[in-house]
C-alpha cells in the first residue's frame, strides 16, 4: 500500500511538473518596454533551452521595434535559436538574410562565419552504430571548406578567422581521409588506375595534412603495380621534397639506393 501510495505520489508531482513546463513555454511573455530588455530575456530563456519563449522576445523586438539598433540584433538572435536547436539551414537561410540586408553591419562577419560554420556542424558524426564518417557522402564537408574558406577571403580582419582556419584544416583533413579511404577500396581490388587517380588528386587538392607519408607510399606501390618505374622513382623524390628532413625522406633515399 506505502509502495502505491509512493507511486501515485510520483506520478502526480511528475504530472504537475509536466503542466508546469508546459505553462511555462506556452502564451506570450510578459514583454518589456524597453527593445534591450526584450533581448536580455530572450537571451536568458534561449539560455535555460526555453527556445519558444526565447523566439517570441526576439520575434516580439524585431516587429515592435524595427528601426531600433535591436532589431538588427534580434535578427541575429533568431538565427542563433535555430543554430542552437541543429536547425542548420533554416539558421542558414536567416544569418544569409541578414548579411543582404545588414551588409555593412559590425556583425556582418559573425553572421558570415556562422553562416559558414553551420555546414561545418552538419557534417555527419562518427556514431558508432554507424559507418564512419570518411565512408559517407561528403557533400556537407565540401560545402563547409567552401564557405569557410569564402569567410576567411572576405573577411581577413575578422577575429574569428582563427577560428575559422583551424575548422578549415579539419575539414581538410576529413576529405583527405574521404580520398584515401577510396583509393583503399579500389586498390582492394587491384584497380591501379583509378588508386593513382584518387591519390593524386588528394595531394593536389589536399596538400600538407597529416596523412601525407601514407598517401606518398601508396602511390609509389600503386605506380610499382603499373609497372611504371619512373613515376613510381618519381613519387620516391617526392617524399624527400616534401617530407625533408623526417623518417619518411630516410626510406625513400634507401628504396631510392641513394
Amino acid at each position: 500500500m506505502r509502495f502505491l501510495r509512493a507511486v501515485c505520489l510520483t506520478a502526480l508531482l511528475s504530472t504537475a511538473g509536466c503542466a508546469a513546463l508546459s505553462a511555462g513555454q506556452g502564451g506570450d511573455p510578459d514583454f518589456a518596454a524597453q527593445a534591450d530588455e526584450n533581448i536580455r530575456l530572450g537571451a536568458d530563456a534561449m539560455e535555460r533551452k526555453d527556445f519558444l519563449q526565447a523566439e517570441k522576445y526576439f520575434e516580439h523586438v524585431r516587429t515592435k521595434f524595427p528601426y531600433l539598433e535591436a532589431a538588427n540584433e534580434a535578427e541575429l538572435k533568431l538565427a542563433d535559436l535555430d543554430f542552437s536547436q541543429e536547425k542548420y539551414a533554416e539558421a542558414r537561410e536567416k544569418y544569409q538574410s541578414f548579411i543582404k540586408l545588414h551588409p555593412t553591419h559590425p556583425q556582418v562577419d559573425y553572421a558570415a562565419y556562422r553562416s559558414a560554420l553551420s555546414h561545418f556542424e552538419d557534417i555527419p558524426s562518427d556514431f558508432f552504430l554507424l559507418p564512419p564518417s570518411t565512408e559517407k557522402d561528403q557533400t556537407e564537408v565540401q560545402a563547409a571548406l567552401r564557405s569557410l574558406n569564402e569567410f576567411v577571403r572576405q573577411y581577413p580582419d575578422s577575429k574569428l578567422v582563427e577560428e575559422a582556419k583551424q575548422k578549415i584544416e579539419n575539414t581538410r583533413q576529413r576529405l583527405a581521409e574521404h580520398e584515401l579511404y577510396v583509393a583503399s577500396f579500389y586498390a582492394r581490388r587491384e584497380r591501379w588506375k583509378a588508386v593513382v587517380q584518387r591519390l593524386e588528386g588528394l595531394l593536389k587538392n589536399y596538400p600538407g595534412t597529416a596523412l601525407e607519408e601514407e598517401v606518398l607510399f601508396d602511390l609509389h606501390e600503386a605506380y610499382v603495380r603499373l609497372n611504371d618505374t619512373e613515376n613510381a622513382r618519381r613519387t620516391l623524390q617526392r617524399v624527400i621534397e616534401r617530407l625533408p628532413g623526417t623518417p619518411a625522406a630516410e626510406r625513400a633515399r634507401g628504396m631510392l639506393g641513394s
